[in-house]
């Protein structure tokens, strides 16, 4: 069966007379990790969202295999991290997980830690640091065919930050994942390709190099 891809085209987001994102273009097949990059304020997770679909533009057009979707979360398509916390306080996660896990990563989710020392909790038993990391594998793990992450590296430990990039790896052997981070050396680690918004647009890095050309970085460690 041939991998499904996933197309973003034709973006415009303005903000109190700001045009935001003008000329975007990307897509993300399964099989495949994508990064975005960009300063503060450039609109990055504007995207995420508008490809999940709470966040309405002036124009886009989405697509799953040339199938035009207005709802990415429709139907699980795509699951997507807000960079808030989003999982329901009052419920227990063992039942949260078994609706949201993909069952082909189930014994390796219901093996971490932070599943089996927590599951016959409530997500408001967690401390925040325990939820966030909760939160993040949960949508790593999901069911769904594409993945958005917004800022997975940023509230986490470097340790966890580590013991992330391989599992997001492994998922993404069956699911295409977007991923943007303000840690960029993370995203860069992590990623099969970078594209980078700047200027309201879409620019597609070849190499290391492009980031400094197009002044993202100053330099490149």
């Amino acid at each position: 069966m041939q991998p499904l891809t996933l197309k973003v085209d034709s973006v415009q987001l303005e903000f109190d007379g700001r045009m935001i994102l003008q000329d975007v273009y990307l897509d993300c097949k399964q099989g495949e990790i994508v990064g975005l990059l960009g300063r503060n304020g450039c609109g990055k997770s504007s995207l995420l969202r508008i490809i999940f679909g709470i966040l309405t533009p002036g124009f886009k057009h989405v697509s799953i295999n040339d199938q035009y979707i207005s709802k990415g979360y429709h139907q699980t398509r795509i699951a997507y991290l807000p960079q808030h916390n989003y999982l329901p306080r009052g419920i227990p996660i063992e039942k949260l997980a078994k609706n949201f896990i993909d069952p082909v990563f189930w014994d390796e989710f219901s093996s971490l830690d932070i599943y089996k020392d927590h599951f016959n909790k409530t997500v408001g038993q967690l401390s925040g640091g325990e939820l966030r990391q909760l939160e993040t594998l949960m949508i790593i793990y999901n069911k769904a065919d594409f993945i958005l992450l917004d800022e997975p590296f940023t509230h986490i430990s470097p340790i966890q930050a580590e013991l992330f990039k391989p599992i997001i790896k492994r998922c993404a052997q069956h699911k295409g994942f977007i991923i943007t981070d303000h840690q960029y050396r993370n995203i860069i680690d992590v990623s099969d390709r970078i594209i980078l918004i700047s200027d309201g647009s879409t620019k597609h890095v070849k190499s290391k190099e492009d980031l400094i050309t197009w002044g993202y970085v100053s330099h490149l460690d």
